[in-house]
């Protein structure tokens, strides 16, 4: 077994999408080789209706697919092929858009007005961009759920985990999706495929990414504001943790415990060309996209 270490840390900026939404961003409309076959991650958590209730209406995909996971109140969505739907607390959608269609995700708060979720963009290869348009909606009550002794607890939402097997399937990128809560002071090895690109994303509490060759912590940089920090603290709220290659990720949470997810997926590794939520591999497919778009061909009737 090897350790993988870390080789950035990053906190996620602060960001306006959609028709008004108060987002952080961990990475995307980048450089993608490091997260490559995943292209962009958000992270929408707001207690203040006022700054995402206008929500995301209607825009186009192709080329990709998007994975919504919601913690606090629901997302009603969508789209211009009839599919209509409520995303509650737990739940998760993976969307292929494949060949294209029109969207629309219009969060809403819990009772006390609360909104927080996830998205995710992963790539679809060249052979799978043009595939028909295809849904998983999957509610919190199906996920699986792995308690260790030691009190630490995964919820696989797509993958192989721990003897236990996520719902979402199909997915070209083979990857692994968890929702990973451990302990005060808990030190754990969590198994990853070595061949895939793997980050975690903590969203509460703190802790530490480790390798076994740097028993006391990695030493990385953090970027703050342009300014760069040496952290031999702790990792903390909505910092985005890549690893190098490996095939562990080790970790200790701190004292208040920790809650990440830890995400991972074999690279696609073609040339990426994107315009919005539109990625295809060249500037050619991208102009036809467009051209699509405008003269109402966007939408494939044979699929």
């Amino acid at each position: 077994m090897s350790f993988r270490p870390v080789k950035s840390e990053t906190l996620a900026r602060p960001t306006l999408e959609g028709a008004g939404v108060h987002l952080h961003r961990a990475f995307g409309f980048g450089e993608t080789s490091q997260t490559d076959p995943f292209l962009l991650f958000d992270d929408f958590r707001n207690d203040d209706p006022v700054q995402f209730e206008k929500g995301f209406p209607w825009h186009p995909h192709r080329g990709i697919e998007t994975i919504t996971y919601v913690l606090d109140g629901e997302v009603e969505h969508g789209d211009s092929l009839g599919n209509r739907g409520v995303l509650g607390a737990g739940s998760v959608q993976w969307m292929t858009a494949g060949s294209g269609i029109m969207h629309q995700e219009m969060p809403r708060g819990n009772a006390a007005g609360q909104m927080h979720g996830f998205q995710l963009w992963a790539n679809l290869p060249s052979a799978l961009k043009m595939t028909a348009p295809r849904y998983q909606d999957i509610a919190g009550s199906d996920i699986p759920e792995v308690i260790e002794d030691d009190g630490t607890r995964v919820k696989v939402i797509v993958g192989s985990f721990w003897g236990q097997k996520g719902p979402v399937d199909g997915i070209a990128a083979e990857p692994m999706y968890l929702d990973v809560s451990i302990p005060p002071n808990v030190t754990r090895s969590l198994p990853v495929d070595t061949y895939s690109n793997a980050f975690a994303y903590v969203f509460a509490g703190s802790g530490k990414f480790r390798d076994a060759s740097d028993p006391y912590g990695v030493r990385v940089e953090k970027e703050v504001a342009g300014e760069e920090l040496n952290i031999r603290d702790l990792s903390g709220n909505r910092t985005l943790v890549n690893f190098d290659t490996g095939d562990e990720v080790r970790v200790t949470a701190g004292p208040d415990g920790m809650r990440f997810l830890l995400i991972s997926g074999r690279p696609i590794k073609e040339p990426v060309a994107w315009h919005g939520p539109i990625v295809m591999n060249t500037r050619a497919e991208l102009y036809q996209a467009m051209e699509e778009l405008q003269n109402g061909r966007f939408i494939r009737a044979d699929h």
